[in-house]
């Protein structure tokens, strides 16, 4: 007689194969015969590269759920998104001037009608002697948010130099010359974290070439942080010295973007792991970033604002 865990441990089986692999499925140290993706189709290893030893193996199954990437599946995305405790801030008496905040900086709106609403994305279009804001109005599946005058609304901006919280009212909702909306002077600022970067956890697939100039990847690593300068993240040895320039590839994906990026970057950061064969932590700066590749990596540490990391030490 079946039971019902053996009907689920037979789903998965079935749900996973042939395009799961498994780790003798994976060769090391000779040139792979077939691309290996990532659940949510993310390359992981091009076709024709070799894992290098048995670290580089532990790390791949460890960290990812590695898929013959040249067979047709619907990959669906296996990676919860982190969902830390943000520590509050401190509340300061501080002004738009003294927040650094510009015409065009992106923020984020919820009503604080009701409890647990997402963060919608707005830019600041404008401001007014009295500290008043115009903003564009804030965009719910690609259409204005519907907010009434008087309505309270919670804002999170960021700045150059840090993350700010506050409330406003919404003074007037204007529809011409075109439509955008009249926030009152802010309340009560928290400034969450001061720092050069403001910085957010990750968990997405790296590939890295130890040679800036060249054209490969040598390996791959794990994300586990993103600013809009630079990340940090794993890998299973240390890839070089702090000021070695290395070559960086990944893929940045959210409800209205999807963007590929190679990079060259420079190590400013690096942390050993505390026991032989543990990976090796990184940080590194990004250069020479293209407009849209900047865009891309804003939006995506606005979109994981509420997970900001909060530390004053670790990899740059």
């Amino acid at each position: 007689m079946q039971t019902s865990e053996d009907t689920v441990d037979a789903s998965v089986s079935a749900s996973s194969s042939p395009r799961q692999l498994a780790p003798d499925a994976v060769p090391i140290g000779v040139p792979l015969e077939f691309p290996i993706v990532d659940s949510d189709g993310a390359l992981l290893f091009e076709r024709g590269a070799v894992v290098i030893g048995a670290d580089e193996h532990r790390f791949l199954f460890e960290h990812f759920k590695p898929q013959r990437g040249d067979l047709s599946a619907g990959a669906e995305d296996g990676a919860d998104a982190a969902q830390p405790a943000a520590k509050p801030g401190e509340s300061e008496a501080l002004t738009l001037k003294e927040m650094h905040l510009t015409i065009g900086a992106l923020i984020g709106v919820r009503s604080q009608v009701g409890m647990g609403a997402p963060m919608h994305p707005s830019r600041i279009i404008g401001f007014a002697p009295n500290e008043s804001l115009f903003v564009t109005p804030p965009l719910v599946d690609g259409k204005a948010m519907s907010l009434a005058v008087g309505e309270n609304v919670e804002i999170v901006a960021i700045a150059s130099q840090a993350v700010f919280r506050f409330v406003c009212t919404v003074d007037s909702v204007c529809l011409a010359p075109f439509h955008y909306l009249v926030l009152s002077k802010p309340g009560v600022v928290r400034r969450l974290r001061e720092r050069k970067s403001v910085r957010v956890r990750a968990s997405l697939p790296l590939r890295f070439g130890i040679d800036a100039q060249g054209s490969g990847y040598e390996s791959l690593g794990l994300v586990q942080s993103v600013s809009a300068m630079g990340m940090s993240f794993a890998a299973p040895w240390t890839v070089g010295e702090v000021g070695k320039r290395i070559r960086v590839a990944f893929r940045l994906q959210s409800k209205d973007m999807d963007t590929s990026i190679e990079a060259t970057a420079i190590i400013r950061n690096v942390q050993q792991g505390s026991k032989p064969g543990d990976p090796a932590t990184h940080g590194i700066e990004f250069e020479m970033l293209d407009q849209v590749e900047q865009m891309a990596l804003k939006v995506y540490v606005f979109d994981r604002i509420d997970d900001v990391i909060f530390w004053t030490s670790g990899p740059k």
